[in-house]
């Protein structure tokens, strides 16, 4: 399924960090922003964009800090579920939006649930796609194995230089499999994996 149109793409400047954001639907409409997971970008959201912006709302699906286009702060703390969060209160306060609904997906799932604990006074409406709330998370693993396996990136994206070095082997032979064997035959087109590659 293509796009009927493509977002607007734009560089948000924030204090910490500058993300690229995809856009669309009407400016007046309630601000949803769309956060991806990993190993994603923005484009992950291609087939809800537009949808929703026809819907009315006004659509912003940002590249978290350290994907595609976005600022990669360097050290560990950079990526602190705080300043995840916060970049995303900062993006709604950049469109002038008291309020605003989000939908999270795997680890944007995760960062949403942690939005809406931290800022309920900011998040009108939440919706978690695949990510369990954090405070069953851990447990939830240490009682089965399978899931166990499903987060351990979680923890070895924490080890320098070794994640971004197995990740790029074999010209990123492992993100295009994670993305073909997690999801339906056809999901992603080569023309789409090219794009996450490039990405």
């Amino acid at each position: 399924m293509a796009l009927q149109s493509e977002p607007s793409l734009s560089l948000v400047r924030l204090s910490e960090v500058t993300l690229n954001v995809a856009s669309a639907g009407p400016k007046d409409g309630t601000l949803t922003i769309l956060l991806h997971g990993f190993p994603e970008f923005w484009f992950g959201w291609r087939h809800q964009i537009d949808a929703l912006a026809g819907a009315g709302f006004h659509v912003v699906a940002p590249d978290q800090r350290g994907y595609n286009l976005s600022s990669k702060p360097e050290g560990i703390e950079a990526y602190h579920l705080d300043r995840v969060a916060d970049d995303v209160i900062a993006l709604a306060d950049s469109y002038g939006a008291g309020t605003f609904d989000v939908v999270g997906h795997d680890w944007g799932g995760i960062v949403g649930w942690w939005l809406a604990a931290r800022s309920p006074d900011r998040v009108r409406r939440l919706a978690i796609l695949n990510a369990p709330h954090p405070d069953v998370l851990a447990s939830y693993a240490r009682r089965h194995p399978t899931q166990a396996l499903r987060v351990f990136y979680f923890g070895a994206f924490q080890v320098p230089w070794l994640p971004e070095t197995g990740l790029r082997a074999a010209n990123y032979l492992a993100m295009r499999q994670a993305l073909r064997l997690t999801s339906r035959a056809g999901t992603f087109s080569d023309v789409d994996l090219k794009r996450y590659q490039q990405a």
